[in-house]
């Protein structure tokens, strides 16, 4: 067989902040075949971008706030299995995540949420373990632990050709 296999490529924000002592992460609630469920700030890479600049740029889609990515917390792969009605066989869709922590800029009030985001939550550690069956992927809960642990790693890691850039 000739066909080549390419997983999906996404970039997620794990956004923390300090609430009078108490640390929440931010996520996003999104409307999904499976009902209501929560991740992080988090797509798919977009022609002519970087993974840097993706999670930048869907942390402001899904959360209306500006966020610098300022280290990779870790590259995760992961599979999921995705059944369509009227298909006899489920989709196999593989997942390979960059996740990075940084600094949150201002929200932008008044801003529309992408499609299906349906609000923006801010949770302990402790919550998010305890809702684990709200978790749109297990890779929410291993990404913030990863950031607890402080895993921490330079954006230099992550190399990006400027033949991959879109040009002006």
């Amino acid at each position: 067989m000739n066909t080549r296999w390419k997983p999906s490529v996404t970039a997620a924000a794990v956004i923390e902040r300090d609430f009078n002592g108490v640390r929440k992460f931010l996520l996003i609630e999104e409307e999904t075949r499976d009902g209501l469920k929560l991740n992080n700030p988090a797509g798919h890479l977009d022609p002519g971008e970087s993974p840097v600049q993706a999670c930048a740029r869907e942390t402001l889609e899904e959360a209306a706030f500006h966020f610098t990515p300022t280290a990779l917390v870790g590259v995760y792969l992961s599979r999921f299995e995705q059944v369509t009605p009227g298909q006899a066989e489920p989709t196999d869709i593989t997942y390979l995540r960059f996740a990075f922590c940084g600094e949150l800029g201002e929200q932008v009030e008044g801003r529309a949420l992408d499609v299906g985001i349906v609000r923006t939550v801010w949770l302990t550690a402790d919550e998010i373990r305890a809702c684990v069956d709200r978790h749109r992927s297990p890779l929410l809960l291993t990404c913030m632990e990863d950031y607890l642990a402080g895993r921490r790693y330079p954006l230099e890691l992550i190399t990006t050709d400027p033949s991959v850039l879109l040009q002006p």
